[in-house]
């Protein structure tokens, strides 16, 4: 398990959409020329921002092919290009720099938000979702697992993949940098059918560091039974036998 799997990630497409829907609503650029999309997978945030400024030339860039691959026949207007955020340098100018759910995959982000804003035109924004769940019980097990000592060596990496920080360390960042900031958090309750739709939900983002690591598919498959087992605890059934799935983002849109 290496790539991003396009068709697992958009299983809960309306779900992992809604941040993007919502953070592009609350940028004050009426009539951007020049968007990016950093991170835009398979296409789905950029789709939004599409129908927000149907006349802007869009970018969308990602550094997982496959994704780009679906990515390419949602929208053929837009500029799709393969490139990594993490060291995404550019001598262009945007009206409005777009990041949803990709920031915490990078590993320094007092280094990259000024890089990032870097590439904000006068008058533009950059705006920003990111995962903030790391004190969530999921995330919480995925850790405590990694860290038992069948796996603690070869998940070394994967239990600090994901990066998130509160929002008065964004602010004390971009204050240097922005005009005006906006910044809010936001804790989505997805309503999923069972422990299993959790699972298989972060599957396709935050527990792939930790299944690349594993050693072996036993190994994989033994990782996912006990995680399943500590969330069927965490995620108590309602009365109609669905689960609350509370799950934190961090927004933030810094105005040049």
């Amino acid at each position: 398990m290496t790539s991003w799997d396009p068709k697992l990630y958009l299983r809960f497409g309306a779900d992992r959409t809604r941040p993007a829907v919502d953070l592009a609503a609350r940028i004050e650029i009426a009539e951007p020329r020049r968007v990016i999309d950093l991170g835009c997978g398979p296409g789905n945030s950029t789709a939004v921002l599409r129908a927000r400024w149907p006349s802007a030339e869009l970018v969308g860039l990602d550094n997982d092919p496959e994704m780009l691959a679906v990515a390419e026949q949602s929208d053929p207007r837009v500029q799709w290009m393969r490139g990594d955020a993490a060291t995404w340098e550019t001598a262009a100018e945007y009206d409005v720099v777009f990041s949803n759910a990709m920031l915490q995959w990078l590993p320094d982000h007092e280094a990259a938000l000024p890089r990032l804003f870097d590439a904000v035109a006068p008058g533009g924004a950059l705006a920003v979702q990111t995962p903030v769940h790391l004190q969530s019980p999921l995330h919480r097990h995925m850790v405590e697992l990694a860290d038992q000592p069948q796996w603690r060596d070869a998940t070394r990496n994967a239990r600090g993949a994901i990066v998130a920080h509160d929002a008065a360390f964004y602010y004390d960042i971009l204050c240097r940098l922005a005009s005006r900031i906006d910044l809010w958090v936001t804790e989505y309750c997805h309503i999923m059918d069972d422990p299993e739709a959790i699972v298989t939900w972060i599957r396709g983002t935050g527990l792939r560091p930790f299944l690349n690591a594993l050693p072996s598919d036993e190994d994989r498959r033994q990782f996912e039974t006990m995680l399943l087992e500590r969330v069927k605890a965490s995620y108590p059934r309602r009365r109609d036998g669905r689960i609350v799935f509370p799950f934190r983002r961090l927004f933030f849109v810094a105005y040049r």
